[in-house]
């Protein structure tokens, strides 16, 4: 078994952002990999008007799903599960889904149509530059308040700014709906607010709570390693 685990908006180093969790299962002889997303500008070129969206994102994940044939756990964090959704599909390595806080898209459908068509008070939307990123000020409180003080000092500096465009482009496939999924509901999550959650969970097969924040895998590392391993 391994895990590739996709992160979600506007922020970087994914392998950072899964560390803690990735260090507790590689105890247990579960290798893990987090792949960049260009989006985020994590391919070398910058997210913004002309960047890197949601295609290069897919292949990415689908380039890293597709380079094994151990069978694999994807986790899909926040955006990440509009990523997934259409990288992990057709992929035969991938045997479950396991969703955190994160969408579970129809065919046709964006990221946009998530949301109330407002920008969520903790993002700062650029259309000049057309990016979007969190605002620095905000990120411990919508974030990371569950999460100890090394983590809140280092996360910052893993921001991004982040192709606007993969707001509006939809995807080509629902992973999901062939794939067995989990879905974790984070019930303190200040972000992605947990009654909206539970409605995206109802695509899932199968729906876990836990009393955590937006970063479980960070606020909460063993408990996502339990679940994993039980997948």
């Amino acid at each position: 078994m391994r895990v590739v685990f996709v992160h979600g908006a506007c922020v970087r180093d994914g392998s950072w952002w899964w560390h803690r969790a990735a260090e507790l299962l590689r105890e247990r002889g579960v290798p893990s990999v987090a792949p960049a997303l260009p989006s985020c500008g994590e391919a070398g070129l910058p997210g913004g008007v002309g960047g890197p969206g949601l295609p290069e994102d897919v292949a990415s994940v689908r380039q890293v799903l597709q380079a094994s044939d151990e069978p694999t756990v994807v986790v899909a964090h926040s955006y990440g599960g509009i990523v997934t959704a259409e990288a992990a599909a057709g992929v035969g390595s991938v045997h479950h889904l396991l969703l955190v806080a994160g969408y579970l898209p129809e065919v046709g459908q964006s990221l946009s149509e998530f949301g109330d068509g407002h920008p969520a008070p903790f993002l700062d939307v650029d259309p000049d530059t057309g990016t979007f990123g969190v605002r620095p000020e905000l990120l411990v409180d919508t974030f990371l308040q569950d999460c100890g003080p090394e983590v809140r000092t280092q996360a910052a500096g893993h921001l991004a700014r982040q192709s606007l465009q993969v707001t509006g482009q939809p995807v080509r496939a629902a992973a999901w709906r062939q794939l067995p999924s989990t879905y974790l509901v984070c019930a303190q999550d200040r972000g992605t607010p947990p009654r909206l959650q539970r409605e995206f969970a109802r695509r899932a097969g199968r729906v876990v709570e836990l009393d955590a924040g937006h970063h479980p895998f960070l606020s909460q590392p063993a408990a996502v390693r339990d679940l994993l391993v039980s997948l």
